[in-house]
C-alpha cells in the first residue's frame, strides 16, 4: 500500500504534467508548471479526523506534536501537553 504522502506527491506530479501539457497545447510553447512544492499545503488537514495532541513549552510557548519533540529546542525545557486540535 502506498503512503498518503507518496500518493499526494504522485497526484501532484500528474497534475503538474497535465497542466504543462495543456499549456503547451494551448500556447504552443513550453511552460513548465511544477505543482509539487504546493501539494503539502493544499492537502494539509485532510487526515483521518483524529485530533492532534500538541505539546507546549511552558517557558517560551514553542509548540510541537507529541511525536516530534520531548524537550523544547529553544531552551531545553520539557514540553507539557497543551491542547487538542
Amino acid at each position: 500500500m502506498v503512503g498518503s504522502r507518496t500518493a499526494t506527491a504522485i497526484v501532484g506530479l500528474v497534475v503538474s504534467l497535465l497542466v504543462t501539457a495543456a499549456l503547451w497545447w494551448y500556447f504552443e510553447s513550453l511552460f513548465v508548471f511544477l505543482f509539487l512544492p504546493f501539494v503539502p499545503f493544499l492537502f494539509r488537514g485532510l487526515g483521518d479526523g483524529e485530533p492532534t495532541v500538541v505539546q507546549e513549552c511552558p517557558h517560551c510557548g514553542f509548540q510541537a506534536t507529541v511525536d516530534s519533540y520531548d524537550y523544547c529546542p529553544r531552551d531545553g525545557t520539557r514540553l507539557e501537553p497543551a491542547s487538542e486540535r
